[in-house]
C-alpha cells in the first residue's frame, strides 16, 4: 500500500519534502525550493531503495556549517513516516 508524506524541513532552503512509501521503499521523492542541481540528483539516486537504509545513509549530512542540510531533513522525514507507520 503506498502512502505519502509531506515533510516541513527545518533549517534548510527547502521548504517542504514529498515522497511516497510502498513496502519500505522510497517513491516519488520532490524537494520544494533548495539548490535545484543537487535536489533533483537526490530523487534519481534514490527512486525504489529501502526507507530505511537511505535515512541511515543521509542522516547527519550538514550543508555551509548548519548541522543538517536538504539531504539530513529527508532522513528526518523518512525516519518520522516509518516510525508513523509502525505505531
Amino acid at each position: 500500500m503506498t502512502e505519502k508524506f509531506e515533510y516541513a524541513p527545518q533549517g534548510v532552503c527547502a521548504r517542504r519534502i514529498e515522497f511516497e512509501l510502498d513496502n519500505g521503499k522510497l517513491h516519488n521523492v520532490k524537494f520544494y525550493g533548495g539548490c535545484p542541481g543537487n535536489l533533483q540528483a537526490i530523487p534519481k539516486l534514490i527512486e525504489g531503495q529501502d526507507a530505511d537504509h537511505i535515512a541511515k545513509i543521509l542522516r547527519g549530512n550538514s550543508c555551509a556549517g548548519r548541522g543538517t542540510s536538504c539531504a539530513d531533513q529527508l532522513a528526518v522525514a523518512i525516519e518520522a513516516a516509518l516510525q508513523k507507520k509502525a505505531s
